[in-house]
């Protein structure tokens, strides 16, 4: 292991940490450290991006934990983003998803802010950047006619997923997605992390509940 990385950045009123390696009882504090001073400094809406870390363990946890509270009695919010699928299993193990908002990437949690209020439209450029949107009367127009279509191919990927699931009942998450991702199902490519959330919203998110919905099918 080696130890760990923290990159601040503030972004258009989006404070976000950057975090790499391991989060222990040994680094955790140097990650503490660095969020205490971004709540003593006002920033109340932050992101952490935890892409790059192998592993979180309870100290780690705890320390998101023991701040949501306070941060959402300034009117902010944390969000965590980016974890690999070991990491979020035990994040989710310890239901601390019902407690935290994850997201497989920076522009889903910014628009998630967007979306509560808590900062103006807002995109992530490619280099990483937060910053403004500014919507013309072409793009109010048109984006009524883009979420129709995502909305349509959600439903076409939860047919897809139930088919998988009716054929191959003991399919972990990992096995679905590589199933996904043939010929026979258009090459439909999803990250495990929504993939785990598109489960969870049609109820099948562990393999018990596969196996259930496989035999009454």
């Amino acid at each position: 292991m080696e130890g760990i990385q923290i990159r601040i950045e503030n972004n258009y009123n989006i404070s976000i940490i950057k975090v790499g390696g391991y989060i222990d009882t040994t680094t955790s504090s140097e990650l503490e450290h660095h969020l205490n001073d971004m709540i003593r400094r006002g920033s109340y809406n932050i992101i952490i991006d935890l892409s790059n870390v192998d592993y979180v363990s309870s100290a780690g946890w705890g320390i998101f934990i023991a701040e949501i509270k306070g941060i959402r009695e300034h009117g902010g919010d944390l969000k965590l983003v980016g974890m690999i699928p070991e990491v979020y299993e035990v994040f989710e193990l310890l239901e601390f998803h019902y407690i935290l908002k994850a997201f497989e990437n920076l522009q889903d949690a910014v628009a998630d802010f967007e979306r509560s209020g808590m900062v103006p439209a807002a995109k992530v450029t490619e280099t990483g950047n937060v910053e403004p949107v500014f919507h013309t009367k072409e793009t109010a127009f048109t984006n009524p006619i883009a979420e129709t279509t995502s909305t349509a191919k959600e439903r076409t990927l939860e047919e897809k997923i139930k088919n998988i699931i009716k054929e191959m009942p003991y399919a972990g998450t990992i096995q679905i997605a590589r199933q996904l991702n043939t010929p026979e199902y258009g090459n439909e490519k999803i990250g495990w992390f929504g993939l785990r959330k598109t489960l969870k919203r049609m109820g099948l998110d562990s393999k018990q509940k596969r196996i259930g919905h496989s035999r009454s099918a």
